[in-house]
């Protein structure tokens, strides 16, 4: 016995993510789209064999709708999955959460207050080597993480969103309002949290708009460019850049530097996890690639979503994760507006 699923949004990452993901699970009957542009709603229901709502209130009151991906732009976030939450669905929001602290508790409140679930699209967690990664850590092979470093860079989301020139809404402040920061960065501080079993507590960071341009020609309202230095509650410190100016080649790399040894993560591109004894003895891991712009492949965020449904479950990434995430990454930004180590809410 299947479900039937929507979608709120009908960009780049509903077309490369979560329709193909849906539509390739046997737990899927039917996918429903809407956007803002019917004529985008429409193209991605003809593509995937779904059909198109031409309201937002079409899809939410629609019976047959069970669960809904929230892929509209992130100022959208908090308001369209409250609504759905309030219309009896469950909700997979993509990330960041929302855009302030209080937008995020009241979506975690009405999670509570329906009964329904909430689970956030940190899809960094689901690469086989970031789990594998997370085991090797837990097992106590390389002692204890002392430092590391994380990175995500690639060209720029003019290249990869719906809107492929320099008037995306990734530019604007009033849409996507954390820029690099909550397109990049939280992906990679909710991934630290994730691998250490940690919270990252305080912080210190630069920003930019160091290259990208409006369509006025005039530097971006938001920071394409964030390194940052990063405290955990259990002492690890470590570095954070984020960028939309790796030209040429994305970074999607991560090394934490443990007691014993090195393990790093998506470093070389033949080898997606190396482990380093203290000795130089090198162990090399072929798992998988990970996702990069140019090469889509299944991100597993889908499937755990589903799954969760199907079982009534736990989802693996809460709304909890995704607000301590959305807290680190405030705080980044209010650091490097300061010059100053700012503590974590």
């Amino acid at each position: 016995m299947g479900i039937n699923v929507g979608i709120i949004g009908c960009g780049s990452i509903a077309k490369n993510r979560h329709a193909p993901e849906y539509g390739a699970n046997p737990y899927v009957n039917e996918i429903v789209f809407y956007d803002r542009n019917p004529e985008r709603a429409e193209a991605l229901a003809k593509q995937f064999n779904g059909r198109a709502a031409y309201s937002l209130e079409d899809l939410l009151e629609d019976p047959r709708v069970e669960a809904i991906s929230v892929c509209s732009s992130n100022e959208n976030h908090e308001k369209d999955t409250v609504s759905a939450l309030l219309s009896g669905k469950h909700v997979l929001c993509e990330k960041p959460l929302s855009l302030e602290v209080n937008e995020a508790r009241k979506m975690i409140r009405t999670r509570d207050e329906t009964g329904k679930k909430l689970m956030i699209a940190h899809n960094q967690r689901f690469t086989k080597a970031h789990q594998e990664a997370k085991e090797i850590i837990s097992s106590g092979k390389l002692g204890k993480v002392l430092t590391f470093r994380t990175t995500f860079g690639h060209g720029g989301p003019e290249s990869w969103g719906i809107n492929k020139t320099n008037s995306t809404w990734f530019f604007k402040k009033d849409r996507s309002g954390l820029g690099v920061a909550g397109d990049l960065g939280v992906h990679k501080i909710d991934l630290i949290h994730y691998l250490l079993d940690d919270q990252i507590t305080d912080v210190s960071s630069f920003m930019g708009a160091l290259h990208k341009k409006d369509e006025s020609d005039k530097p971006i309202e938001v920071c394409d460019n964030i390194v940052c230095s990063l405290k955990t509650r259990k002492g690890v410190i470590g570095t954070g850049s984020f960028s939309w100016t790796y030209y040429g080649e994305e970074d999607n790399s991560t090394i934490l530097y443990c007691e014993k040894g090195i393990l790093k993560i998506y470093h070389d591109p033949d080898y997606q996890l190396e482990m380093i004894s203290h000795a130089g003895e090198k162990i090399r891991y072929e798992i998988e690639g990970i996702q990069t712009n140019e090469n889509q492949s299944a991100s597993g965020v889908i499937d755990a979503f589903l799954e969760s449904l199907q079982h009534d479950e736990h989802v693996p990434v809460t709304g909890e994760d995704g607000l301590l995430s959305l807290q680190v990454i405030l705080a980044i930004i209010k650091a490097a507006e300061t010059n100053t180590v700012v503590e974590v809410n």
